[in-house]
């Protein structure tokens, strides 16, 4: 079943990455409107959503593969949140000086990575039939 979500969401990623991007900065960002995208941020959005979609599609090694790099990635956010602004920011911005971060920003991105790494962990359990 998590694989045919994560399949959904990379296809909803695929489709609308300008959407994606308004709900990222709708949830983490107070300016959002004082901000300008970078103008290849959503082509490397909807490059993300092809990955995750064959991914989830494919299964075997390559949905392995995602999930442990979930894994990790959550690991990262859950304890060590503050990365996530300073690897945000200049990555989807082409003034990240310029971004106000909400205030709950951090705790927000804390919970997704404890909620990543609980999935990489229940989908290795599963891989290894424990």
């Amino acid at each position: 079943m998590l694989r045919q979500f994560l399949g959904a969401l990379g296809i909803l990623t695929t489709l609308v990455p300008d959407r994606i991007v308004d709900v990222f900065e709708a949830i983490a960002v107070e300016n959002p409107d004082e901000n300008t995208v970078h103008s290849w941020f959503g082509p490397l959005i909807r490059a993300e959503g092809v990955v995750i979609t064959f991914a989830a599609l494919r299964g075997g090694r390559p949905y392995a593969w995602l999930m442990n790099v979930t894994g990790i990635f959550g690991a990262v956010l859950l304890f060590i949140p503050r990365v996530y602004e300073q690897i945000a920011g200049p990555l989807v911005y082409e003034d990240p000086e310029s971004v106000e971060w909400n205030e709950h920003l951090t705790d927000g991105v804390r919970v997704i990575g404890a909620v990543y790494v609980l999935l990489a962990l229940f989908d290795r359990r599963r891989r290894n039939g424990s």
